[in-house]
This record gives C-alpha cells, sequence and structure tokens, in this order.
C-alpha cells in the first residue's frame, strides 16, 4: 500500500531542483526494467560472466539468481551468496517474529464495519448522512482522498513487486514458508484499505466514479518499478520507507477530515494509518535483522535507494485525459495538490529518512568496508540536503502565478496545482 513529493511547479528551470522534485513527484505498498526518466541506464565497466542460475526443484521452484559478490555488473541485483546466507538465516525470524505483526481475519475490521448496513431500514438516511458529512469537504482535500484511494487500489502490483525479491519471493502462490505467508496476509490486510475508501466516496456523491476506475486500471495495468533489482535488501528498504509514506498521508487526511467536520471519514483515515503504521514496524523490523547479520549490505542497500529516490506507487496513474488536456503528469498535480494541503510533503521525505536513520543507528554501525564506511556517510548528510532543496524549490514555487487545473476526478471541478 503503499504516498514523498515538491510541488512539480518549481521542476523545470534548476538543476538543483530537479533532485527534490524527482524524488517527491516521481516518489507515501510497491514492471518493466526501463528507467522511469526513459534514458537509458549508464553504462558500467565489463566484468567476466558470473551470473549462475540455479534451479531447484525445476517443476516447482523457479530460478534462483545469485551473483558473486562484488560482480560490477550486477552489486546491487538479486542476491549474492551472503545475501542469500543472510535471508535463510531469516527464515525462523519470519515465522516466530514477522506474522506476528498480522492480525487474524476475525480481530481485523472489515470494510462494512465502517458503513451505512443495507440490511438497516435506516440504510438511505445513513448515506443521507453520509453525504451531509461530506459536504463540507474541500476539493482539494477530495483530490488527495482520491489519489490515495486509487494508490491503495492497484494492490496488485504492490503484491507482484513483493514477488520479485529472490530468496523471500512466493514462488507457486502458494507457499508454506514465512515469506510467502507474509506477502499473501500482507496483501489481504491491505486490501480492506481500498475497499472501503472506494466505498465510502462512492456513498459521498462528490466524486466521479468512472474516470476513478479508469485511472485505477490503467494504474494496474502500467505497474511500476521501484527500481529494487529482485534484491531484498532494496524491496524491504523501499516498503519500510513507502509505509511509513503512507501512514503519513492518511494520519493527516483523517486529521483533515475531522477539521471539516466529517468524522467518520476521519475514522477511516484513522484505522487505515494505524494498519500501516503495523506493517511499517514489520518491514522495518526486517532491516533490523539483516543489519545484525550483514551491516555493510544493509547500509549500502539503503543508500542504494535513497540515491535513486523513492519511486511512489502510483507514479504511473492516468485518467486517459488529464495530460492531454494539461500537458502534465496526472501524478504530478496530484502530488502537488498534496504538497499543498500538508498532506505529504518534501519534509516528510526528509523526516522519514532522519526516522529510519535512527531507527537503524546508522551513525554508529561500526566494521563497514570502504563502501560501507562512504554509503554511511552519503545517508548522514541527506535529510538536511533535502530540506535545503525543498526550501529552495518552494521559495521558487511561490513567484510563479498559481495554476487551477480540472480533475476528471472531482467532476472536472478545479484546484490549485
Amino acid at each position: 500500500s503503499l504516498t514523498a513529493r515538491i510541488s512539480t511547479r518549481a521542476r523545470s528551470t534548476h538543476p538543483r531542483v530537479k533532485m527534490a522534485t524527482t524524488a517527491l513527484a516521481s516518489s507515501a505498498v510497491f514492471c518493466s526494467a526501463a528507467r522511469p526518466n526513459g534514458r537509458a541506464a549508464p553504462k558500467r565497466a565489463a566484468s567476466k560472466p558470473s551470473k549462475l542460475w540455479t534451479p531447484k526443484a525445476a517443476a516447482v521452484d523457479s530460478p534462483t539468481l545469485i551473483v558473486k559478490d562484488g560482480d560490477a555488473e550486477s552489486v546491487m541485483s538479486g542476491l549474492t551468496a551472503k545475501r542469500r546466507e543472510v535471508i535463510l538465516d531469516m527464515e525462523e525470524f519470519a515465522e516466530t517474529e514477522l506474522l506476528k505483526l498480522l492480525k487474524p481475519t476475525d480481530k481485523n475490521w472489515q470494510p462494512q464495519d465502517h458503513l451505512p448496513n443495507p440490511e438497516s431500514p435506516d440504510f438511505l438516511d445513513e448515506i443521507a448522512e453520509v453525504q451531509k458529512r461530506a459536504s463540507t469537504l474541500p476539493d482539494d482535500h477530495l483530490v488527495v482522498l482520491v489519489g490515495d484511494m486509487i494508490t491503495e487500489e492497484a494492490l496488485p502490483t504492490y503484491m507482484n513487486m513483493l514477488n520479485t525479491l529472490e530468496g523471500t519471493k512466493d514462488k507457486t502462490g502458494a507457499d508454506a514458508t514465512a515469506w510467502g505467508k507474509w506477502t499473501r496476509m500482507w496483501t489481504a490486510e491491505e486490501n480492506r484499505h481500498g475497499d472501503l475508501m472506494n466505498k465510502y466516496l462512492y456513498l459521498t456523491g462528490k466524486v466521479n466514479m468512472k474516470p476513478i476506475e479508469t485511472t485505477i486500471q490503467n494504474l494496474i495495468g502500467a505497474g511500476m518499478n521501484p527500481k529494487t533489482e529482485n534484491n531484498p535488501y532494496l524491496g524491504f528498504v523501499y516498503t519500510s520507507f513507502q509505509e511509513r509514506a503512507t501512514k503519513i498521508s492518511h494520519g493527516n487526511t483523517a486529521r483533515f477530515a475531522l477539521e471539516h467536520g466529517d468524522e467518520q471519514l476521519a475514522k477511516i483515515c484513522g484505522l487505515i494509518a494505524a494498519d500501516e503504521g503495523r506493517h511499517e514496524i514489520a518491514y522495518q523490523r526486517i532491516i533490523d535483522e539483516v543489519m545484525k547479520r550483514d551491516p555493510d549490505g544493509a547500509v549500502m542497500a539503503f543508500a542504494d535507494m535513497m540515491k535513486k529516490q523513492i519511486v511512489m506507487p502510483a507514479h504511473l496513474m492516468d485518467d486517459g485525459e488529464h495530460k492531454a488536456r494539461t500537458g502534465r503528469d496526472l501524478f504530478s498535480d496530484f502530488a502537488s495538490v498534496a504538497d499543498s494541503t500538508g498532506t505529504y510533503t518534501a519534509n516528510d521525505y526528509a523526516s522519514i529518512m532522519e526516522h529510519l536513520i535512527k531507527r537503524w543507528d546508522i551513525e554508529n554501525v561500526a566494521g563497514l568496508s570502504g563502501e560501507g564506511a562512504a554509503a554511511q556517510e552519503y545517508l548522514m548528510k541527506q535529510p538536511a540536503r533535502i530540506r535545503r532543496l525543498a526550501e529552495f524549490a518552494a521559495a521558487k514555487a511561490k513567484k510563479k502565478e498559481p495554476v487551477n487545473e480540472s480533475f476528471s476526478w472531482i467532476f472536472g471541478r478545479k484546484v490549485t496545482v
């Protein structure tokens, strides 16, 4: 489930702004190997062939890609022998500790718990109450709520992303491994989020479901490239960051809904934020365990993902009309609205980095290689750098005339982007 953005208003004019805006407007769980910007990957130094395909039970298991430590072609791709050893050693942790962070189905809330009851004689009155409460919600907040809901609805993409990670993927679709069970059960919990938001927003009568549904289908069809390279270290750094981003976004929409008088919507967003917080802890604990076994690899993976910048799960959203009408990506305008409303901002991106640096005690990790120490130094400097870039971009954006743009999601009504 996966929503760090700077307003894209400052994107095109200054090279220092480009890094921050790419991190944010392109980046709040989860395609092809093509780069999102369309450019070819930089050439790397040639090395001797070293990739070994080692299929186990070929009739059942898919091949596992193993690369030699230090392979110049694939420094962060797939499993090195060391990564494979670490992931195998963590199976007991996944079984005894990780799965505890998921709830049994009968202990979880379900969407219908928070929606009008169709069996009740007051069903239509309850719907009228939903619409009355929603009548005061501003359009910019509705755009953010719809964008967050669309992000949640693209869940098949995020399950697919987890199943690209070597060593932890669910090879058969029903693996009995702890990692396979985690992926399926996490997905099942996350599935409730989009279901509930979709139904509630539909009942408000304030959003246009046809283009919303078109956006969801296009987004799932487009997929995503989180740049995790089949590497579980990279994958779980990504989800550690992304779950926290989603928690922040849903937490803020809960606060805004309460401020505008919709207590039920505030409760819904708060419940989803709480789930995201529990999932965030799970993914961060995975990296805790990697740090114990391979601190050098863990620090380098964290730095690698931060250099690539966290791509937000819905960055390929498309309603089939917004870009043709405006010349801008739908996600970029959605991200601008999220930033201007304070739902999810550049400072949130920096604060998540600070949290993870503190959580994994990056400053005090000892015994690193030269590359690991360089990654450690890089990480410690990044939050302050991102905040400076965010301030620069925000100051530049203030000098520009605001643009009012219509969104198909809200029947073509306009908001400032």
